[in-house]
């Protein structure tokens, strides 16, 4: 069973929201990536070296196809951020297929050092032959919005810093956890002799997003603003992925003493928001309040665990997951303790949830499939 059918479930919701080249009322193309792009293409003809950061999550779906064809012909690294939320039995799957099509791929987490300490050596290993005759190398990073570029740049920075001294006063990149925060093009200068700058760039999308299943990985990942497509829409695209591949069976492993009906319930009131967990948002939890998270991730895994165990219908029959994801929707209300006659319940429900995921507490997860062999990326 495929992911065809959880993009069929929603596709009723989302087939009219304009994913692809027909317009529609959404606007994946806003007029500040527009001009964005153009400005990227020009500096991609100075750029020594491409680094093209993509969402480990999903590798392919987060790639601009648009600039493909100026890629081709440059140094570039693909470096696939979040490794950390990805899959660790299937990453090693990707960086295999890219090096299968002459690609340097790496896998990274753009908030470790020693991690981007591993990928300014291959750049610098790339760059070898252009050291020796250039007194000045450009390095440009670019990307779809939210897959970690600015924090691969202020990671980049620092690490520069260090070994080198402060050359200049250098500004750090702007990360913020809202997709396309940065709209300007910026130059960080990292080494001397020779002068290496890395240039940041704003994260763009294609003018048109070929399907609704990548517009929806997208979604998901937080490339595109949850207000685009609606929360509610991307959490049951989720549910629909974690019933369709059975995630939720594989939970009572994980969480056996809980899922056997053995709970806990603590009497102390926590304050914890969930939004803490949020890129650049964070606030460190204290051990009552990990201990918080710990029991409202496995209520959630519980919930779902249930539904799914207790699920006679057909998953290949899109009437039945529509029924299998809305009691499961009543089951993350009472997980999350959200009243029944709140207003907003759904909003409240989802929004709880993707953070969850998004922060990687319901586990790694890679939404892309390899694909075959002999396929061109």
């Amino acid at each position: 069973m495929g992911l065809g059918v959880a993009k069929t479930v929603i596709k009723k919701g989302l087939g009219e929201m304009g994913f692809n080249a027909g317009g529609g009322p959404i606007n994946w193309f806003p007029g500040h990536m527009a001009a964005a792009t153009r400005a990227i293409k020009d500096r991609l003809k100075l750029a020594d070296l491409v680094i093209e950061v993509c969402d480990a999550r999903i590798p392919i779906s987060s790639i601009n196809h648009q600039l493909q064809p100026q890629l081709s012909s440059k140094r570039r690294v693909v470096a696939l951020n979040k490794k950390d939320l990805a899959n660790p039995n299937i990453i090693h799957k990707w960086t295999r297929y890219f090096d299968s099509h002459n690609q340097d791929c790496m896998a990274i987490n753009a908030h470790s050092k020693s991690s981007v300490n591993k990928l300014l050596e291959l750049v610098e290993f790339k760059l070898k032959e252009v050291i020796l005759r250039e007194p000045t190398l450009l390095v440009l990073v670019i990307g779809v919005p939210n897959v970690g570029k600015s924090a691969l740049i202020n990671s980049i920075h620092q690490i520069a810093s260090s070994r080198f001294g402060v050359q200049q006063k250098m500004k750090r990149a702007t990360v913020g956890p809202l997709p396309g925060v940065t709209q300007d093009i910026a130059g960080y200068k990292i080494a001397h002799q020779p002068s290496i700058y890395v240039l940041d760039s704003p994260g763009v999308l294609v003018p048109s997003i070929p399907d609704i299943e990548t517009g929806l990985k997208l979604a998901l990942a937080g490339s595109v603003k949850d207000s685009v497509v609606g929360e509610e829409r991307i959490a049951q695209y989720l549910l629909a992925v974690l019933n369709t591949r059975g995630t939720p069976l594989h939970w009572k492993h994980l969480n056996n003493r809980r899922l056997e009906g053995i709970q806990y319930d603590s009497k102390e009131k926590h304050e914890y928001n969930l939004k803490d967990l949020r890129p650049k948002r964070r606030k460190p939890p204290n051990d009552s309040n990990m201990l918080y998270i710990e029991d409202l991730v496995t209520e959630v895994q519980c919930a779902l665990y249930l539904t799914l165990l207790e699920f006679t219908g057909n998953m290949e029959d899109e009437s039945d997951l529509e029924g299998l994801i809305e009691q499961q929707f009543e089951a993350l209300q009472k997980a999350f303790k959200i009243p029944h006659k709140a207003s907003e319940a759904r909003m409240m429900i989802s929004k709880k949830f993707l953070t969850l995921f998004r922060a990687g507490k319901l586990g790694p997860f890679i939404l892309d499939d390899v694909p075959d062999a002999n396929t061109v990326s």
